[in-house]
C-alpha cells in the first residue's frame, strides 16, 4: 500500500503542477456549462410554445421538460469525454519513457500493479474533480423546476459518465504505455475512442447477431441506459471488465519494460564489463568470438525483440 500511495501522490502532484490539468478542466467546464445553458434555453422555448398551443387549442403540455434537459445533457456529455480523456492520459507513461524515469521506476521496490493502479486512480480522481462542478448545474435545475425530475436520472447519468470516463482512461493509459511520444499517445487514444464510437454507430441499427455483439462491445451502447436513469447489472459488469482488461494489459506492458531493462543490464555487464567473452568461453571449455561487427549487430537486433 505504501508504494501505491507514493505513486498516487506523485501523480496528483504532477497533475496540479502542470498547466495541462487546469487547461483541460477549464475547457471542459466552459463547454459543459455552455451545453447545459443551451438545453435549458431550448426547453424554455419549447415550454412557451406548448403553453401557447394549449391556450389556443386546449391541449395541455405533457412533456417533463426538466427530465428531458437532464437526458439531453448526459446524452451529449460523452462527446466531451472522448476528447478530454486522451489529454489526461497522454503523458501518464509516455512522459516517463521520454524522460528516462520509467526504468528508474521499474527498478524501484514497487510492483507494476502498484504503479498502474496508482496512476490510474490519480487520473480517475482528476476526472472526478473535473465532473464535480457540473453537479451544481443539475442541482440548480432540480431545485427550480416543476415538476422536479427524479433523482435516479441524475444519479444514473453521473454513474454512466464516471464509468465511461474510467473505461476510456484505462484504454488511454494502456496506449500511453506503448510509446514515449505524448502526441502519438493522444492520437492513439483518440483513434481507440472513436473506433469504439464508430463500432457502436455502425452496429446500432443492425438486427443480426453480429451487429448485436458489436454493439455490446462498444461502451457507448451501455452508456445510453444510464442517461435514462437505468442502471443495468450487465452494463456495470461490462465497464468493470473493460477497466480490468486494460489495467491488466498496462501491467503486462510495464512488465516488459522491466524485463528489457534487466536484459540490457545483463547484456552490458556480460559482454562489455568484467571479464571478456573469450575468457568466459575458455572457462566454459570453448571460445566465443566477438568482433566489433557482431557487437554492433547485437545492439541493433536485441531492442527489436526485447
Amino acid at each position: 500500500m505504501r508504494g501505491f500511495y507514493a505513486v498516487y501522490r506523485k501523480e496528483m502532484g504532477q497533475y496540479f503542477v502542470s498547466p495541462i490539468a487546469y487547461v483541460v478542466v477549464g475547457v471542459f467546464l466552459f463547454l459543459s456549462a455552455y451545453l447545459f445553458n443551451f438545453f435549458v434555453n431550448e426547453a424554455i422555448r419549447q415550454a412557451l410554445q406548448m403553453e401557447a398551443q394549449s391556450m389556443r387549442y386546449g391541449m395541455p403540455p405533457d412533456i417533463d421538460m426538466p427530465s428531458e434537459v437532464m437526458r439531453a445533457f448526459f446524452s451529449s456529455l460523452w462527446w466531451f469525454i472522448l476528447f478530454i480523456t486522451p489529454m489526461l492520459t497522454m503523458g501518464v507513461y509516455a512522459e516517463e519513457r521520454k524522460r528516462g524515469t520509467m526504468e528508474l521506476l521499474m527498478t524501484s521496490p514497487i510492483t507494476e500493479t502498484q504503479v498502474v493502479l496508482g496512476k490510474f486512480l490519480a487520473s480517475l480522481t482528476l476526472f472526478a474533480i473535473m465532473l464535480l462542478p457540473t453537479v451544481s448545474y443539475l442541482i440548480f435545475l432540480l431545485l427550480h423546476s416543476d415538476p422536479m425530475p427524479p433523482w435516479r436520472v441524475l444519479l444514473g447519468g453521473y454513474a454512466g459518465v464516471f464509468l465511461l470516463g474510467a473505461s476510456l482512461l484505462a484504454l488511454g493509459a494502456f496506449l500511453s504505455s506503448l510509446t514515449e511520444n505524448q502526441i502519438i499517445a493522444a492520437l492513439l487514444s483518440f483513434a481507440g475512442a472513436f473506433g469504439l464510437l464508430l463500432l457502436y454507430m455502425g452496429a446500432r441499427d443492425a438486427s443480426s447477431t453480429t451487429g448485436q455483439v458489436l454493439q455490446y462491445i462498444s461502451p457507448i451502447g451501455h452508456y445510453e441506459d444510464f442517461t435514462r436513469g437505468i442502471v443495468d447489472t450487465s452494463s456495470l459488469i461490462y465497464y468493470l471488465s473493460f477497466m480490468v482488461l486494460f489495467v491488466f494489459l498496462t501491467v503486462r506492458s510495464l512488465d516488459s519494460v522491466r524485463w528489457r531493462h534487466a536484459y540490457r543490464e545483463f547484456h552490458d555487464q556480460f559482454f562489455e564489463g568484467g571479464e571478456s567473452s573469450n575468457e568466459v568461453g575458455s572457462r566454459r571449455g570453448g571460445t566465443i568470438q566477438h568482433d566489433p561487427g557482431y557487437r554492433a549487430a547485437s545492439r541493433r537486433l536485441y531492442p527489436l525483440f526485447l
